[in-house]
């Protein structure tokens, strides 16, 4: 109601501003005039926000009606996809609370879901610092390194949506299968934007990297475009000659 008041106020003040003067022999004013921002007039014409159109993006990604097919959910993850290109809408995900089943996705059993999961993970993050430290907080790092080495991220349940998720039965449930390799480049495309001129993701990443039995150079720098792009080129020549 407080965001209604205020939009309301600035019609009100830009309805005045651009009302013709009471005497018409007066001089314009040169005061500064008031303009309509997009949610102002998004709340006036009743059209839904962006954060509205990014919770109903993720509402019907991961609706369980099989009324919404296939092809609904990937139209959805475009949409959300294109939203995120703005930095304000990519740090609304930690606000609306949208990290947490962005990430699940990445082990989704739907391949294109699992890649367009990446592509808006790598879009929210690129040149966003705090884009980067919700990824790396979420331990998204971890599972786009997995990714992009073939690994298949288990498909994590939330508490109450039945038995968690074990290693055994996502091994089961992958038949032992790796990633593909459209899906293995997105998670590059998505781990070259999380570590870009953010060490603490590029720290981990490098840490899973060695975990993993990869050569990756001591001391890293993030900032380094020239080190960074070799460690990216590495990991796409590993699914390019697969």
């Amino acid at each position: 109601m407080a965001g209604m008041d205020k939009n309301l106020n600035e019609l009100l003040k830009w309805s005045i501003e651009n009302s013709a003067p009471a005497d018409p022999s007066a001089p314009p004013s040169s005061a500064p005039k008031t303009s309509l921002n997009a949610e102002a007039l998004a709340a006036i014409m009743g059209a839904p926000s962006d954060a509205e159109l990014m919770q109903a993006s993720m509402a019907a990604i991961t609706s369980t009606d099989p009324e919404i097919t296939l092809e609904s959910k990937l139209t959805a993850f475009d949409n959300l996809e294109q939203l995120v290109e703005s930095l304000d809408n990519a740090n609304l995900l930690s606000k609306l609370g949208l990290w947490t089943p962005l990430l699940e996705l990445l082990g989704h059993e739907e391949d294109q879901l699992r890649l367009m999961a990446a592509w808006c993970v790598g879009t929210a993050v690129q040149n966003n610092a705090p884009s980067q430290e919700r990824l790396v907080a979420l331990g998204g790092v971890e599972k786009l390194v997995g990714m992009a080495l073939g690994e298949r991220v288990p498909m994590e349940k939330r508490a109450g949506d039945g038995a968690e998720t074990t290693a055994e039965a996502a091994e089961a449930a992958n038949g032992n299968e790796g990633e593909t390799k459209d899906v293995r480049r997105k998670a590059v495309y998505a781990l070259s934007s999380a570590v870009r001129n953010y060490q603490p993701a590029l720290d981990v990443a490098a840490k899973e990297l060695r975990k993993r039995g990869e050569e990756v150079q001591e001391g890293m720098d993030a900032t380094d475009m020239d080190a960074v792009n070799e460690l990216m080129n590495g990991l796409k020549n590993k699914f390019v000659n697969a």
